[in-house]
This record gives C-alpha cells, sequence and structure tokens, in this order.
C-alpha cells in the first residue's frame, strides 16, 4: 500500500519519537520510587535510669509510655527552631546553662530540654573525632579504602554514638520569704517542687498536671537532684507553694537557680553524717576546724584548696531551709566568702600530719560570740567551665554540700586557742592563757613554743650521752632504738608542757582535771569556797601542771582535759632506763588520777597529738605530776 506525503511523515516522526527514547533509556537508566504506608512499629523504652552516685534507681515502669502514633521528626543535624518550637509558655534549656529566676509563692514555671540538642552536639563531636582518627591513623596494607573507613574503631568514637545519654537536673534555692518574726517562728518556710515529664502529652507539668504522667520531688533544705534518661523532649517545671502570711513575708519571692546537664549535677549534696568538717577545738572567740584526710599517700600532692566553708550561729534562722543550697548559703550563712573572692573571717590552709604524713584542709573561724553554739558546713564549688568538651581538663558542675558539723565557743575566760607551734606541730587547741598578758593566741604561742623548744633541748643533751649508732649487742634495747625515743618524748612533752585547757564552768566528768583553784579570775572573782575547802590543801588543784604556766602567764581557774596514759607508757617504752622515766600506777589516787586520762571509744576524753572531737584514726601515746617536776629537775640538775 502506497502511503501519501503525510502519511509519510507522520510514521517517520513517530519511528525517530520511539529511537531517541529507547536512547535515554539505555544511556540515563532513571530510578523510580515507590511510597506504600506500613504499619507503625512502636520502640521499647528499656534504658535503664541512672542513679546519682549508687542511689535508688528511677523506676521506668512508673513513667508514661514514651512512644507515640503521631510523627514527630527528629532530625540530628537540623536545631528545633527549624523543624519545631516548645510552647511559647515553656524556658528552652541548654545545657550547664544556668537559669535564675523569681518564682512568687502559688506559681509553676515550665522548662524544657530538646532531646536534638544533645543529638546535634553528639553529631558535631562524631564529625570531628572522625576527622581526627582520619588524620592520625594509617589503613591497613591491602584494605580498599572504603574497607579502612568502616573499619577503623575508636573506643571513644563508640561509647559517644551507643551510650545513653542522662540529663542531671539540679537546682538550688537562693531567697525564700522570711518569717515575719524570726524569734517567735520555728517552722520553716515551706519547700519548692520539681516536676519532671518525658511524655510529649505532659509538656507542662506541676501540681495540676496528671500525677502518673510525671515525677515528684520536693527541694530539701534548698536543694534538689533528678536524673532522667534522655530518649526524647524533657519537660520540668519548679513550683511555689502557698505560703501562709501569719508566719511569713508573702511579697517576698521565692529565688532560685535551675541547671539541666548531660556531664553531671551542677549542684548536689550529701546525706552522709560523717564525710563533713572535725571540729577540732575552739577558744571564746575562734574555732579551727578539718576535714578528712584529702590524699592517700604522702607523695599524693595537693596543690589547691579544694573546699569553702560556711558557718552559722543556731540561733539564727536566716538559712534554715537552705541548708543544702550553695546559692542560700553563699547569700545568707553569717560566715561566708566574701562578693570579692575572699574568704572573710575564715582562713584556710593545707597541712599534712600524722603518721602517714597525710594532707588535710583546715579552717580556722574568726569574729565568733563566746559562749555560743554553732554549724560549720563544708562544700565544694560548682565549676562553670567555657572549655571546648574535647578537653579532657574541662571541668562542669560538681558543686556539692555536706551535712552540718556542730560546735560551740567557750565563755570568756581562761582559754585561748593556738596553733602553729614548730616543735608541737600538732598541737591545735586552747590553752592556758591570760587575756591581759597575751592579748591574742600568736603572743601565747610563742610563750608555748619557747619553752617546749627549751625542754626539748635539754633532752636531746642527754640522749646525745646514750649510744645510738653502734652495734646491736651495746644498744640500749633491740626493740626500739634512739628515733622512737625521740617521737616518744615529743609526743609526751606537746601534751603535757602544752596542757588542753577547758574552761573552769564546763561541767565535771572522767578525765577533767581542775586546775590553779586559789587563783582569781579575770574578773577578779574566786571559785566556791567548798571547793577551795576540799581540795585547796592539794597541789594538783591549787596550781597548773607547768610551774611556768603559772609563773608566767597566770591564767586563773581552768581545767584540763589530762594526757593519755598511753603517752607516759610509749616514752617508758621507748627511752633508755637510765633517763629515769616512770609512770604513775593506775591505783594510786592523786597520782595517776590528777595526771592522765584513759581514752574512751567516741569521746575526746584524753589529749594526744593530733586530737580533736573525733574518735581519731591515729595511734595515740598517753609522766606523772611528780614524774614531769621530777624530769624538769634532770635538766636543771644537766645545765648546772
Amino acid at each position: 500500500m502506497q502511503l501519501s506525503p503525510l502519511q509519510s511523515r507522520l510514521a517517520a516522526s513517530v519511528i525517530a519519537s520511539c529511537l531517541l527514547v529507547l536512547l535515554y533509556l539505555a544511556l540515563f537508566s532513571p530510578q523510580f520510587a515507590l511510597a506504600a504506608e506500613l504499619d507503625i512499629i512502636p520502640t521499647a523504652y528499656d534504658a535503664a535510669v541512672l542513679a546519682y552516685e549508687g542511689g535508688d534507681e528511677v523506676e521506668t515502669s512508673s513513667l508514661v509510655d514514651l512512644t507515640s502514633p503521631k510523627y514527630d521528626p527528629e532530625f540530628a543535624l537540623f536545631d528545633r527552631s527549624i523543624i519545631g518550637r516548645a510552647a511559647d509558655n515553656v524556658v528552652t534549656l541548654g545545657d550547664n546553662q544556668l537559669e535564675r529566676s523569681n518564682l512568687a509563692p502559688g506559681v509553676t514555671m515550665t522548662y524544657v530540654f530538646l532531646a536534638s540538642s544533645v543529638s546535634s552536639r553528639e553529631a558535631e563531636d562524631s564529625v570531628e573525632l572522625r576527622r581526627s582518627l582520619d588524620d592520625t591513623e594509617e589503613s591497613p596494607v591491602g584494605g580498599s579504602e572504603d574497607e579502612d573507613e568502616y573499619a577503623t574503631s575508636s573506643p571513644e568514637l563508640e561509647r559517644r554514638q551507643q551510650a545513653t545519654k542522662t540529663l542531671w537536673i539540679s537546682a538550688n534555692t537562693c531567697e525564700q520569704p522570711w518569717p515575719v518574726s524570726p524569734a517567735q517562728t520555728t517552722i520553716e518556710p515551706p519547700q519548692l517542687t520539681l516536676y519532671v515529664s518525658t511524655s510529649a502529652d505532659n509538656t507542662s507539668p506541676g501540681p495540676l498536671a496528671n500525677a502518673n504522667s510525671q515525677k515528684t520531688t520536693a527541694f530539701t533544705q534548698g536543694a534538689v537532684m533528678f536524673n532522667v534518661p534522655i530518649d526524647q523532649d524533657i519537660y520540668f517545671s519548679v513550683s511555689a507553694p502557698n505560703v501562709s502570711s501569719e508566719n511569713f513575708d508573702t511579697t517576698k519571692q521565692y529565688n532560685f537557680i535551675l541547671v539541666a546537664s548531660t556531664d553531671q549535677y551542677y549542684y548536689s549534696y550529701d546525706t552522709k553524717a560523717d564525710d563533713g568538717l572535725i571540729w577540732v577545738d575552739s577558744d571564746a572567740r575562734a574555732a579551727l576546724l578539718q576535714t578528712n584526710y584529702l590524699n592517700n599517700a604522702s607523695d599524693e600532692v595537693i596543690s589547691s584548696l579544694p573546699y569553702v566553708m560556711f558557718a552559722h550561729n543556731q540561733d539564727d534562722v536566716m538559712i534554715n531551709g537552705m541548708r543544702n543550697s550553695y546559692c542560700g548559703l553563699s547569700s545568707h550563712a553569717q560566715i561566708r566568702n566574701l562578693d570579692d573572692g575572699s574568704s572573710g573571717q575564715v582562713t584556710m590552709g593545707l597541712k599534712k600530719s600524722g603518721e602517714k604524713n597525710l594532707t588535710r584542709q583546715e579552717f580556722y573561724v574568726t569574729g565568733l560570740n563566746a559562749s555560743s553554739n554553732y554549724i560549720g558546713i563544708l562544700a565544694r564549688a560548682p565549676v562553670a567551665s567555657t572549655q571546648k568538651r574535647q578537653d579532657d581538663n574541662s571541668s562542669i558542675g560538681g558543686g556539692i554540700v555536706f551535712q552540718p558539723t556542730t560546735f560551740d565557743t567557750k565563755p570568756d575566760g581562761a582559754c585561748t586557742f593556738i596553733f602553729n607551734l614548730t616543735l608541737c606541730d600538732e598541737t591545735q587547741y586552747a590553752v592556758p592563757g591570760n587575756a591581759q598578758k597575751f592579748p591574742n593566741g600568736t603572743a601565747l604561742a610563742a610563750f608555748y613554743e619557747n619553752y617546749t623548744q627549751t625542754m626539748w633541748s635539754n633532752f636531746d643533751k642527754v640522749l646525745q650521752q646514750v649510744p645510738c649508732e653502734t652495734s646491736s649487742t651495746a644498744k640500749y634495747s633491740l626493740a626500739r632504738d634512739c628515733d622512737d625515743c625521740k617521737t616518744a618524748y615529743k609526743n609526751w612533752l606537746c601534751s603535757v608542757a602544752v596542757p588542753r585547757c577547758e574552761d573552769f564552768s564546763t561541767p565535771d566528768r572522767e578525765f577533767l582535771q581542775m586546775r590553779n583553784i586559789a587563783a582569781p579570775f579575770p574578773n577578779g572573782t574566786t571559785v566556791n569556797q567548798t571547793l577551795l575547802d576540799n581540795y585547796g590543801h592539794l597541789k594538783a588543784y591549787t596550781s597548773s601542771r607547768n610551774p611556768m604556766i603559772d609563773q608566767e602567764v597566770e591564767p586563773g581557774p581552768y581545767k584540763e582535759l589530762l594526757p593519755c596514759e598511753s603517752l607516759c607508757y610509749e616514752l617508758v617504752q621507748s627511752c633508755p632506763a637510765s633517763m629515769g622515766f616512770t609512770c604513775p600506777r593506775p591505783s594510786s589516787e592523786f597520782g595517776f588520777n590528777t595526771s592522765y586520762g584513759q581514752q574512751i571509744d567516741g569521746s575526746l576524753s584524753c589529749n594526744y597529738p593530733g586530737s580533736a572531737h573525733f574518735l581519731g584514726g591515729a595511734s595515740t601515746l598517753s609522766v606523772t605530776y611528780s614524774g614531769f617536776a621530777a624530769l624538769i629537775g634532770m635538766f636543771f640538775v644537766l645545765m648546772l
């Protein structure tokens, strides 16, 4: 059949079009997509909730179901500001961001921590870490470039990719409604409350929300801690309670600092009663407190002061309800660090002591009131670091407040606190003094320093006559040597020649000996006549153990905490018999009982080097009243 010219042109066009389509499919091979609706597979929420320092775990079973059938986009490399925003009345918190807010009674403030912020930062960290690995690690021989990329492994990278992140939420109360009449109101201000929700159905947790969809934690003495896994956005609120206008000033708002951190608690507090301060001793105006040992070996160097201290009179109510709050104590404790960074009335320092020469931090507090009861609170300030997260030396948060330690001051009288002696370097307590002749502890310490140095010099002259560096058959003992004798004599001398003083008004107890009762008090009065009638004829009561104290210091009546008996026994066992040291027998009523005490577990019952108001861990040592005088006489004869 013959085609017409028009039909021929049409056929040629169709054939050409088909050839072009075949050529396109052969050269470019385009991909086509198929869209299909799939069933939703819920993700099981089984991540364990970490607890702070071994505390109780937060039960995940009581949390609401975190899965939801609705689509909620989460893209690691995109910020929430692009794919969605929190509600207008919710404050978005960043990692380690300090949020300080005022809160009126009865008001709740809500916050949100976005899970996408952690995912985004982890992605950036992984890229930086992968780049550093690519720059430093070589590819295995014989492997392809693609294989090397996936074969390269780093424990740090795996930890960041696999570990479940935890959000550590902490807050401190800085201000609170004050009592209308502090002298009459013993009730503490009501505490704030923290509400936490990980449910998308409860984005405003608080006192009016469903209790089954949130966790509730009340502040404890102005502080709160809560941790939760970061599997999705976390909403939390701080709510202020209603306050009675009869007892508190309701115009005074709460003020608090809230921090959410992926590193650790920014603020925390310790509930263990034995981890805080140790009260060493005090006089009428000052006190010395110290920490436990900061290291386990003497070669472990402690170069900086790790702690600060707060002190407050127990009769004052200004810190009641905020004793666990670092922010509250920093603002309202009577004795605290000043705004200029100085320690104010507290002098801090590090000191090595004890048999192992370990390090403690000490706090010498001045400006106290006489005959008063105080609490001392040890704390470590939180650290706000601006270093990069890749820096292993960076430190964020870590603030902690320990439980209070009670201590008291003596009445104005015969006892003055001294420390920093050279020979008796572990003598840190109140000693017999006289404010008119020795107006401060430094001057009084110089008197005792000079006296003990003189006694030590005399002892050393006697010991030099003993063959210390000789054969074993010529030594005075196979069990002890001259170094042991020096140590034992030093411990005995510092406890006997520098007596530990208690005010004469202190109630009588075992091993607390009255001294110098025949002398008048600094104000001119005298002791009860009945005491003079009963003990006025006994030298152990009418004079000091060390005669130089009555001659030079003239302290007036006081009570001495007797040295431990083991000091004397250790001296006799460690030194040559030719030196004539002897100890009284416990059966001698006016020999042992007025010269030495015995150590009773759990109390400061006798004096020894390094003693404090706790049961010391160091070994304690513990010569009669007449023996001390005999020793002085021996040195006097030697000097003639």
